[in-house]
């Protein structure tokens, strides 16, 4: 009995595998440990996999690539609605063999090694700066418990320094042992910070899609070469609106009997690339108001016309869509005359 369609709800040790035929019969129902897993599909004929996107999706996307078959993967969420009855992983499996047949499905692209390695060096940083705001949080605190007012995070190593260092000043001397060891340490996150910083940097100079990322206004090196690794197949979408969508910018709809009704922004999909996109877009409208001709822009005009965060989310979304006819077009931004 040939396989053509193969659900893997995948696992830490155990997959479980569930394929169908060509008349949509049952042909495999197992489960595998993990060191069997590719010398069994290694195998099996040609066919089409789908799995969720999820932790370790993409290493065996690329893994079951490279033996011949056709990999597919899908959001949870949507994989979800096919799941009959109680949640198992047996279920789980079937429910994603039902859900990659469908036509109207979407997928998610497949990313590369390196695309991964990248956005994990945007992951660690993300880790290190709310670190880095935590602890400066905690210690301007602290020394406000003592009435010492830093103005701002800038202005902290120095000032604790100058604390930990002056041995007359009234701190117990417990406290300024410990405000020297949370220096240490909050420099030792500026530093590790940074480090990664350059090389997102080293690679987004070195990249052509990123390098035309950041000809847009509000997108600098960061958010660029964000995008460029995360929108990996820009065919996925079938216009930038998508792919503004896909990003959570746009309105959430709850509509129905005909009468339209749009709420907030959705908050779907990345919120890391929506955050970046929104405090490039947050720059842009504070730098066209500096502007000569700044009042008369279309962001400025926007903003007088409706509160300053819509306006803000407007921007974002009009950079997300410039940035998919960029990745489509293989172009670089050219300003509106």
């Amino acid at each position: 009995m040939t396989v053509q369609v193969v659900g893997i709800d995948i696992a830490k040790h155990i997959f479980h595998v569930h394929g169908i035929n060509g008349d949509g019969n049952v042909a495999v129902h197992k489960q595998l440990r993990r060191l069997e897993v590719l010398r069994y599909f290694a195998n099996m004929p040609r066919c089409l996999i789908g799995m969720e996107a999820c932790g370790s999706s993409n290493y065996w996307a690329r893994c079951f690539q490279k033996l011949g078959h056709e990999v597919r993967l899908m959001a949870p969420q949507f994989v979800k609605p096919y799941v009959k009855s109680n949640k198992n992983d047996w279920l789980d499996a079937e429910a994603i063999c039902e859900a990659v047949t469908r036509p109207t499905m979407r997928f998610v692209p497949v990313k590369s090694a390196e695309q991964q390695a990248v956005m994990a060096l945007h992951r660690a940083r993300e880790i290190l700066i709310r670190s880095k705001v935590a602890m400066s949080n905690q210690i301007l605190g602290l020394l406000l418990e003592f009435g010492i007012v830093v103005p701002g995070m800038r202005q902290l190593t120095s000032t604790l320094a100058e604390l930990s260092s002056d041995c007359e000043n009234e701190l117990p001397p417990v406290f300024r042992h410990l405000l020297e060891a949370m220096r240490r340490h909050f420099c030792e996150i500026n530093d590790r910070a940074n480090e990664l910083e350059r090389q997102i940097l080293a690679w987004h100079r070195q990249d052509d899609r990123s390098r035309r990322l950041s000809t847009i206004p509000g997108v600098g090196p960061i958010t660029a070469s964000a995008l460029a690794v995360s929108v990996t197949d820009p065919m996925s979408f079938k216009n930038g609106r998508q792919l503004a969508a896909w990003i959570g910018l746009v309105p959430k709809q709850h509509s129905t009997g005909g009468r339209a009704r749009l709420l907030g922004i959705s908050k779907r999909g990345d919120a890391y690339l929506r955050r970046l996109l929104v405090h490039g877009a947050r720059a842009v409208l504070r730098r066209r108001a500096q502007c000569p001709d700044g009042p008369e822009s279309w962001a400025a005009k926007l903003a007088r016309r409706r509160h300053h965060n819509i306006a803000i989310v407007a921007i974002a979304n009009k950079n997300a869509r410039a940035a998919w006819a960029l990745l489509h077009n293989g172009t670089v931004f050219t300003p509106a005359a």
